[in-house]
């Protein structure tokens, strides 16, 4: 009597892999059309209302966070008592890293009475949070996709605070949402092997 041993499939183990690949194209949406708006727009290629570059930015990053969190809490159900700790201290990150940025960009624009530094600063700053938090992401939960996403999209904004006028928003529109893009694409390969 020979007995066959079942293969459980993926279907029927819970996985504690964070499937993010709609939201990394929800994040990619924010980058292409709402960085590349502006870009359009203050470079005056293109005459929009002033809301709709904020408006495309704000639909895809609110659609990308809404599937990140699902997918980050559906991973959380099958996962140990210490990657469940793990995730929510990298998940406190998030609140901490951006109302650090808020009173940075707020310090700086008020102190050099600048408040047109905000347009520039807020987006750099908070691609550049949200580069570092992936990094942590990437490194709790052994994800080097993630890891690297962050990394690239970190130095990105960083260095697009070279490039002035409209070609800063240019640059984010390009390089971070390209590397969005590819992330997605890259994102089946992971999870599949």
């Amino acid at each position: 009597m020979n007995a066959t041993a079942l293969r459980p499939t993926a279907a029927t183990v819970a996985s504690t892999e964070v499937d993010n690949r709609v939201a990394y194209l929800g994040f990619a949406f924010a980058y292409v059309f709402g960085h590349g708006a502006a870009m359009l727009s203050r470079s005056g290629a293109v005459v929009m209302p002033a809301w709709l570059p904020i408006a495309l930015l704000a639909t895809g990053l609110v659609a990308g966070t809404a599937f990140a969190m699902s997918a980050s809490l559906r991973a959380q159900k099958a996962a140990s008592e210490a990657r469940r700790r793990a995730e929510k201290l990298v998940g406190t990150a998030w609140v901490t890293g951006f109302a650090a940025l808020a009173l940075a960009v707020t310090g700086l624009s008020t102190v050099f009475d600048k408040p047109e530094l905000q347009t520039v600063l807020w987006p750099a700053g908070s691609t550049i949070v949200v580069g570092l938090i992936y990094i942590a992401e990437g490194a709790v939960r052994g994800n080097a996709l993630h890891y690297n996403l962050g990394t690239w999209l970190a130095l990105v904004a960083a260095a697009a605070l070279f490039v002035p006028g409209a070609g800063f928003f240019g640059v984010l529109a390009v390089l971070g949402g390209s590397a969005y893009l590819v992330a997605a694409f890259l994102e089946r390969r992971r999870l599949a092997a």
